[in-house]
């Protein structure tokens, strides 16, 4: 399932619960998951109505009205629980966010971070439920559109602030925004970080097939002409579209003139040079670094200052992992600074396969060109598999896949 978050007036956790709620999670399903986490909350939904659209209005209410909590107690919390892994890391990765951004704003320790509104447990349930409710419906992508921001002041825990709050902006960095007409608050601390983890691309509705359509209600008087409502657009990817028939076999020449090829997404960029460490440490770190989600990484030589040779690492990642990234980069190298910046990229349709070759199916990916003409490329751990199986060489192994020719080596 696919889930495109629309964001009409910005995004709270409440806001983003209660949408969840009208595509279905039951609320009761979500306390009776949650109360071993923490006690003396119970969750309420109601109708209501903002310009005439009809939404879920969902309260959190609390006996517990401790606001206050550390980041490591809350992370503490977290990885202790049995919740699924992916609600699980997905729900340490939104307070790291929103750590690294208070601890970046109060100019202190991530470790000494307290979290006033974020920290209660209102907030707890709106962060947890939200990936919990999302687990639960089956959806394996999100997409967003721009995250509007409204303007004024909001009162807080540390006095007067302006709106966008520094949290909400710091956890949008990378992020496309735009401004509004609001008077007031529309995109939490809370709701930043759900839509920073959550969302893997940001523009338009994506090509889908809609299922069930969700709103949930903001409780703010924004000031604006725009309903206060949050909508999540549940649906199915969509079936490959089938060419008419023109005369001949476009699957045996490879085509598809229907489906657009090509993807366009934004990425952040980081560089750094480097002289001092040890060569034998860059292979563990480019692991280790698309182990935490790096999109790519690679190194070049370089010749640096005082005739020094280095290297050049460039690494690639989605702008929600860019402060996971530089803070990998910091611990595994010996690099005392980095640059970064935003760029747009464009890329290829691809989409995993099996690929009939001599020596039987083979994983591979399956391109699809510019031109409409799709092609197969096999997995290199597909080909090392088969090289490693045979104890042939490899090379060998690729002039047999590419070339088709009869083989007497067959896997079994």
């Amino acid at each position: 399932m696919i889930l495109h978050l629309d964001l009409i007036s910005g995004i709270s956790g409440d806001m983003c619960l209660g949408a969840l709620v009208d595509l279905g999670v039951d609320p009761a399903w979500l306390q009776e998951r949650l109360t071993p986490l923490f006690k003396g909350f119970s969750i309420h939904t109601a109708p209501v109505f903002r310009n005439g659209l009809r939404a879920v209005d969902l309260t959190v209410t609390v006996t517990d009205h401790k606001t206050s909590r550390t980041y490591p107690e809350i992370r503490s919390l977290i990885q202790k629980s049995d919740l699924p892994p992916d609600v699980k890391n997905n729900s340490l990765a939104a307070f790291e966010k929103i750590a690294r951004a208070e601890a970046g704003i109060h100019g202190r320790d991530m470790e000494s971070v307290h979290f006033h509104e974020v920290g209660g447990i209102d907030s707890l349930v709106d962060i947890l439920g939200t990936f919990l409710a999302i687990d639960h419906l089956g959806v394996t992508q999100v997409t967003a559109s721009e995250v509007p921001l409204g303007s004024g002041f909001v009162d807080c825990a540390h006095g007067r602030i302006p709106v966008p709050v520094p949290a909400t902006l710091a956890i949008l960095e990378g992020i496309p925004v735009i401004g509004s007409d609001a008077a007031t608050e529309i995109v939490t601390p809370t709701g930043a970080a759900l839509v920073a983890i959550l969302a893997e691309k940001f523009g338009p509705v994506p090509s889908m097939v809609p299922a069930k359509i969700g709103y949930g209600a903001g409780k703010r008087d924004t000031k604006s002409r725009t309903p206060n409502i949050l909508r999540l657009i549940l649906g199915h990817f969509p079936e490959k579209t089938v060419a008419p028939d023109i005369g001949f076999d476009d699957e045996k020449f490879g085509m598809n003139l229907f489906q657009p090829p090509i993807s366009r997404d934004r990425i952040a960029v980081i560089t750094t040079l480097i002289d001092d460490m040890n060569p034998q440490i860059s292979g563990f770190v480019m692991d280790h670094l698309l182990e935490k989600g790096a999109l790519d990484v690679s190194f070049a030589p370089v010749h640096m200052k005082k005739n020094r040779p280095g290297i050049r690492m460039e690494v690639l990642c989605r702008p929600k992992d860019l402060e996971l990234m530089i803070q990998e980069i910091f611990a595994q190298t010996s690099t005392i600074g980095v640059r970064y910046h935003f760029c747009d990229r464009a890329v290829l349709d691809r989409e995993p396969a099996r690929m009939k070759t001599v020596f039987g199916y083979l994983d591979a990916k399956k391109i699809k060109g510019p031109n409409g003409m799709n092609r197969l490329v096999p997995e290199f751990e597909a080909l090392a598999r088969v090289a490693r199986q045979r104890d042939i060489p490899l090379q060998d192994v690729y002039a047999q896949v590419f070339s088709g020719a009869p083989d007497d080596w067959k896997l079994s």
